[in-house]
Formats: C-alpha cells, sequence, structure tokens
C-alpha cells in the first residue's frame, strides 16, 4: 500500500512538473509599441501646441519683468524711498507671478500628457491581450525589466502586437 501511494505521490509530481514548465511565456516592449503608435505622435503634436502657449505666456512676463527692471535701474538714483518700494514690490510681484505660472504650466502639461497618453496606453494593452490570448501566452513580461531570458523560451510578442495595432515597420520609422 506504502508503494503505491508513493508512486502516485511521484506521478502527480511529475505532472504538475510538466505543467509548470509547459506554460508559453512571451516578451514585450511596450516602450516600443507605443512610441511607434500614430495617436503618439499626435499627442507629442498637441502637448508641443499647448506648451507653446504657456511659453508664450511666460515670455509675455519675462519681457514685462525685464522692461521694468531696465527702468528701475535707470532711475534707481533719482527715487524717493517710496517710490522705490513700490517699484521693488512690483518687481517682486512680476517675479512671483511668472514663478506661480512655470508652476502652473508644468502642472496642466503633466495632467494633459497623463489625459492624452491614458487612451494610447490602453489601446496598447488591449493589444497585448488580444495577442497573449490569441497565441496561448500563459504570462507576457516587460523586456526593459528582465533581467536575463531564455530567448528560445520567451517568444517577443512585439511584432505581433504592432501588427495587431496596424502598425508597420515604415509607420513606426516615421
Amino acid at each position: 500500500m506504502k508503494k503505491v501511494l508513493k508512486l502516485t505521490l511521484v506521478v502527480a509530481m511529475l505532472v504538475s512538473c510538466t505543467s509548470i514548465f509547459a506554460q508559453k511565456l512571451g516578451r514585450i516592449n511596450s516602450q516600443e509599441v507605443v512610441m511607434a503608435m500614430p495617436e503618439t505622435k499626435e499627442m507629442q503634436t498637441s502637448l508641443m501646441a499647448v506648451q507653446k502657449d504657456w511659453e508664450e505666456n511666460l515670455e509675455a512676463i519675462n519681457v514685462e519683468f525685464n522692461t521694468k527692471l531696465q527702468e528701475f535701474q535707470k532711475g534707481l538714483n533719482t527715487m524717493t524711498d517710496a517710490v522705490r518700494q513700490i517699484k521693488e514690490k512690483e518687481l517682486n510681484d512680476l517675479r512671483t507671478r511668472g514663478n506661480e505660472l512655470q508652476q502652473m504650466a508644468q502642472q496642466d502639461l503633466a495632467k494633459k500628457e497623463q489625459e492624452l497618453m491614458t487612451p494610447i496606453i490602453e489601446k496598447a494593452q488591449a493589444a497585448i491581450k488580444t495577442v497573449s490570448k490569441a497565441g496561448g501566452y500563459t504570462a507576457i513580461f516587460e523586456t526593459g525589466s528582465l533581467v536575463y531570458f531564455d530567448e528560445a523560451t520567451m517568444t517577443d510578442i512585439t511584432p505581433l502586437v504592432k501588427k495587431e495595432l496596424g502598425i508597420t515597420e515604415t509607420a513606426a520609422a516615421n
């Protein structure tokens, strides 16, 4: 009876080990996929337009600050203390306004990038999921986070995902 139990355990262990090794694993460079998507180029163009608007606003404040600073420096010797204090306050207020505008610009750009990038990432993830299910993969790993992998046992699905998204090599190069 003990031999039968031992034999059953050995067979069960062998079956479970072979099922673990029979898993199909893949890898992907999702950053490459996302950067090759035409939506990413559109997103970058939109962000550049928003950034340009912020830069124009910041430049206007810088020009105003520099003009007032030059006027302040020219008339410094002839100003009364009260006028000097008012002018210094104006300059400090302009500098503060410029710093606040720069912070707002950074926050707005980060928010806009997140807003525009989310649907792109979701589309890429959906394509990865579709390819993974169609290929019968158990797990897909990000190529950049792997320290080592055996290329023979981990299929690169990046080209398959690009194909699923309709990205050709010529489109990716542009």
